[in-house]
């Protein structure tokens, strides 16, 4: 699954997220961003809502991330796929992930903010997480997403992110740390 199946718009000056206490997630000025929990996967590949999700919880896109999920397990791991949480109110409002391992010192990623929560940054906030949290990861010397060349705002978060873009395809833009 490429990065232009997770993306969306926003704008944010926050800065790169740090660990949490327990280490399970990463913390910036106003996301946690957390592994999916076993039940979370299920109940989102089931079909079934969960207290604590934002009402369009969850999106097309983290339909996808939840089958890739079921298919990948590996990707519950620490630089696999998590949740985005809204730390104002503590529902779920979207994913972001890593798609490990990386290959030839580069680590693909993706994102997706639900509709509702679109607009206020939260896309550029996460992705500037993951990618700083990437970067310091054994292994990875650079981080890399495609884009829709339909999706501008998809791109100005990966530039916002630190990334810039590194070619074309077809209707996808590539995009690099390095």
């Amino acid at each position: 699954m490429s990065s232009s199946d997770l993306t969306t718009s926003g704008a944010s000056d926050s800065t790169p997220a740090v660990s949490d206490p327990a280490g399970a997630g990463l913390t910036t000025d106003r996301l946690v961003l957390r592994p999916w929990t076993p039940g979370e996967l299920a109940a989102v590949l089931s079909g079934d809502r969960l207290a604590g999700w934002a009402d369009d919880f969850p999106a097309e896109g983290d339909l996808a991330i939840a089958g890739f999920i079921a298919e990948h397990p590996s990707a519950l791991g620490e630089h696999g796929q998590r949740l985005i949480i809204e730390r104002s109110t503590g529902l779920v409002v979207g994913a972001v992930g890593l798609f490990w391992p990386p290959a030839d010192g580069a680590v693909e990623f993706g994102y997706g903010v639900v509709p509702s929560r679109r607009g206020r940054g939260y896309a550029t906030e996460a992705a500037r997480a993951i990618v700083a949290f990437a970067l310091a990861a054994p292994g990875v010397d650079r981080v890399v997403a495609t884009v829709e060349l339909s999706n501008p705002a998809s791109a100005r978060v990966l530039e916002n992110a630190g990334l810039r873009r590194v070619g074309t395809d077809g209707d996808l833009a590539s995009y690099g740390t390095a």
